[in-house]
């Protein structure tokens, strides 16, 4: 990714998106961010929709006789360096053989939108969403137009992400 300028050979888009997932495998944001501003033509868009980096900050109990209350398991601010993950599955669910490690980094929000400012893109819009693609954590359920939510119950937190953002120069 941070060689994109030179792999597409200096050209400008009018649009960058970046979906869900893709910003926890970047270990330099503020790279990131040049980066894609230099693939944009002057007044060119970004628009980013992520995970809430509360939503991989957040865990539900896991010790015997334990609800299923969510509770902070991890950082949700930068800093800290990648956070080192050894599993037997996939992102998607998928089996894998043997435990394979991957690293994922923290981006807060606040860090997304000033470094994307001191970057030189207008933040024109920022929505939070309490909406999955999937059931991240028991007791979700799946709203009528396919999406899943915590329980009514339960404290309303952001899950997703919306930002759209102008490359002002």
């Amino acid at each position: 990714m941070y060689d994109a300028v030179e792999a597409l050979e200096g050209r400008q888009f009018d649009v960058v998106y970046t979906g869900k997932g893709a910003l926890c495998y970047l270990p330099d944001f503020a790279q990131w961010a040049d980066v894609v501003h230099q693939l944009l033509k002057p007044g060119g868009s970004l628009y980013i929709v992520e995970f809430h980096p509360l939503l991989n900050a957040m865990g539900s109990v896991a010790l015997p006789g334990d609800t299923d209350d969510l509770i902070i398991r991890n950082d949700y601010l930068e800093g800290r360096g990648a956070i080192a993950h050894d599993t037997t599955v996939t992102y998607t669910g998928d089996q894998i053989p043997g435990r394979q490690r991957s690293f994922e980094w923290m981006h807060s929000l606040g860090e997304v939108v000033t470094t994307l400012a001191a970057t030189g893109f207008q933040i024109t819009r920022l929505r939070e969403s309490e909406v999955l693609q999937w059931p991240r954590f028991n007791g979700m359920h799946q709203t009528p137009k396919g999406w899943w939510r915590l329980p009514d119950e339960a404290p309303r937190i952001p899950l997703l992400y919306a930002l759209l953002a102008t490359k002002s120069d």
